[in-house]
């Protein structure tokens, strides 16, 4: 395998998000997220980890460039953080925010990388939270002016525009069951974050794609080849009704083709929130669609789980070879994933915005032999370049993550990174599959 058989077009880079990276969380000016106040009750995230240093990536991000240069990734995915932005959520605009990523976006450019910019990667401004956050209405008028104002401080110098990343993910573990920010349960919560989320999905892809200059409009969604775990007909039944919220939820409202109701029957709750002519304004005519896809997971009936009758049957408990995430080691679930959404009508590229595994990686003598990784990517791309070849509209390759960061309610533990992070020195030291990253991509 390599690198030109993907294309001359093909857009090969690396991913990274503001909170999971930037640290200096009070810094010169940006309000609190709702991560900033979530980690602060030690009990929700493990070994009570914050990201409030993290990678230190706000005062670090020229070093990090330069790795990224170094190491020939010609395309960097970042998000913006909303609240260093805007404090307040809307409103008042922070000069020292908008400064660091007009560094952040002229750094890329005067290297030769692309830089591709994430609106929202789940750090909502704290402010809003206490407003209701994705549970107000409001919110889409909120996230309309935070992206109108996005684009027109920074539009004239970026191209690539993702508009929410894995909203399954936060309004899922945010709003439903309450293991990530803002820490909200029930299914109430969940609906109505649901429903919000999916126009305002659809509101920023049209305020992209209104600003003109050739501007690309996508959003990103976390997708899992579903299998059942038996060939029982109630396993079956259960990973169809899996498929429809992991994979279906937010796709399909996009496509203009409503929620999967028949299969998920509680969705006929959110009726409740839906108003004349929200059908039509959850649509949005994407440029492409991002797929983050990681893994497999086999799914079970289960009478006890609500609303589902569903449940994933874990990595470890089925004896399979898996990440320190505990998500399988599974290439084909890339290819089946892609598979799946081109069989979708309506959508004109995919590009894969992340795709990563995290190991037990060692620093040892200046040196992370990360052999695992570089055998993961290797054998996921195989997967990709499969779909390629067979026709689907696969335009692009994203690594998670540049470097070593804050994985959320997992804290520090697992090390996803092509650059390893030693968080008590900030010492960057590349991985041997980020040099392995480097050379698929310059040898041709």
């Amino acid at each position: 395998m390599k690198a030109s058989e993907f294309g001359s077009s093909f857009k090969w880079g690396v991913s990274a998000s503001a909170y999971q990276t930037e640290g200096a969380y009070a810094a010169d000016g940006k309000g609190l997220s709702i991560w900033d106040v979530f980690t602060e009750k030690k009990r929700h995230i493990r070994n009570g980890a914050n990201a409030n240093v993290s990678c230190d990536f706000y005062n670090r991000y020229n070093s990090d460039l330069d790795h990224i240069q170094s190491l020939r990734i010609p395309n960097f995915r970042f998000s913006l953080s909303w609240s260093r932005l805007l404090p307040d959520g809307i409103g008042r605009v922070n000069k020292k925010g908008v400064d660091f990523y007009n560094r952040l976006i002229d750094g890329c450019n005067e290297r030769g990388i692309t830089p591709w910019i994430t609106l929202y990667h789940w750090d909502l401004p704290q402010k809003l939270s206490e407003k209701g956050g994705w549970i107000n209405r409001d919110v889409v008028e909120w996230f309309s002016e935070y992206t109108g104002k996005a684009l027109q401080l920074f539009g004239d110098r970026v191209t690539y525009w993702m508009v929410l990343n894995e909203p399954m993910v936060f309004t899922g573990a945010g709003y439903f069951m309450g293991i990530h920010a803002p820490g909200k349960k029930g299914l109430g919560n969940f609906l109505a974050s649901m429903h919000h989320a999916t126009l305002a999905q659809a509101a920023g892809c049209k305020i992209i794609k209104s600003a003109g200059n050739g501007m690309q409009a996508g959003t990103t969604f976390s997708c899992s080849h579903l299998t059942p775990y038996t060939s029982s007909e109630a396993d079956q039944r259960a990973t169809v009704r899996m498929d429809a919220l992991l994979n279906r939820l937010f796709i399909e409202p996009a496509l203009g083709l409503g929620y999967p109701t028949a299969e998920l029957s509680f969705l006929h709750k959110a009726e409740k929130y839906m108003q004349p002519g929200d059908a039509d304004n959850m649509k949005a005519d994407f440029d492409f669609i991002g797929i983050q896809n990681y893994t497999r997971e086999c799914v079970a009936h289960s009478m006890w789980i609500p609303y589902l009758n569903a449940r994933l049957i874990p990595a470890h408990k089925r004896k399979v070879y898996h990440t320190s995430m505990n998500w399988e080691v599974y290439p084909e679930a890339i290819y089946e994933t892609l598979r799946k959404f081109n069989e979708y009508k309506g959508i004109k590229k995919l590009i894969v915005t992340e795709n990563g595994a995290a190991f037990h990686d060692v620093l040892q003598h200046n040196r992370v032999t990360d052999t695992e990784r570089t055998q993961y990517l290797n054998d996921y791309l195989n997967q990709v370049l499969r779909a390629k070849k067979e026709g689907m509209p696969v335009d692009g390759y994203f690594v998670w993550s540049l470097t070593d960061n804050f994985e959320w309610a997992e804290g520090y533990d697992p090390r996803f990174g092509l650059i390893y992070v030693d968080f008590a020195t900030q010492q960057r030291t590349v991985k041997d599959s980020g040099f392995w990253y480097r050379d698929f991509l310059t040898r041709g």
